[in-house]
């Protein structure tokens, strides 16, 4: 019997410092048809990070160029700085089946949501402000005046967060790891999902 005709697109947000990049590093080691795709920014490269992995960072003028160009399905500004969704290789992935993950803020998930309405959308939730708060200054990539501005931008991302189809509480990473992995499993078999497989299973009759 053959896997979903069409793939599964999920949209990730999340305060910085809820962790993101974590949970989604987990779930990648368990499912080998997941794809993460890989934004741009414009914003400063944080030591720990790698380009193609968390980010393509590219210049201010580079990314308004790509935006020009149509090259990007979505964008948005946080904190002075662009991040978009690279157009390519979303519909193709989708189109082979593949479960992919948009990491991206509020602002785009609205736009995703709008324009892939059957898309499913998760809020990764931090304990606490004060453990988010806890999280940024372990980081040390950012001073206290920036991360102040990131405390206030997840303020008013955390508004937004009933707007999701699901929450996800990052207490504990592990948990955290098996809800994403539920929401995963559970959406695959929603019947609009999985309804061809009711005509295959009727003209398998011999």
């Amino acid at each position: 019997m053959r896997k979903n005709k069409r793939g599964l697109l999920v949209v990730l947000s999340g305060p910085s410092g809820s962790g993101k990049d974590t949970v989604l590093g987990e779930l990648k080691e368990e499912f080998d048809d997941l794809e993460v795709s890989v934004s741009l920014t414009t914003r400063r490269k944080r030591a720990w990070e790698h380009e193609g992995t968390h980010y393509y960072f590219v210049a201010r003028a580079q990314f308004e160029e790509k935006i020009a160009a149509g090259e990007i399905l979505e964008y948005t500004q946080y904190n002075g700085n662009y991040y978009g969704t690279p157009k390519s290789a979303i519909d193709a992935w989708l189109a082979r089946g593949k479960t992919v993950i948009l990491k991206i803020e509020v602002e785009g998930a609205a736009n995703i949501r709008a324009i892939y309405p059957e898309c499913v959308t998760v809020f990764l939730l931090p304990p606490s402000l004060e453990v988010l708060a806890q999280r940024l200054f372990r980081r040390e990539s950012e001073d206290a005046a920036e991360i102040a501005r990131r405390m206030d931008i997840a303020r008013r991302e955390l508004a937004h967060a009933a707007d999701y189809d699901y929450i996800v509480l990052n207490d504990q990473l592990d948990y955290a790891v098996s809800d994403f992995r539920a929401i995963i499993r559970a959406e695959r078999q929603r019947v609009c999902r999985r309804r061809h497989m009711i005509e295959e299973v009727l003209n398998s009759a011999s």
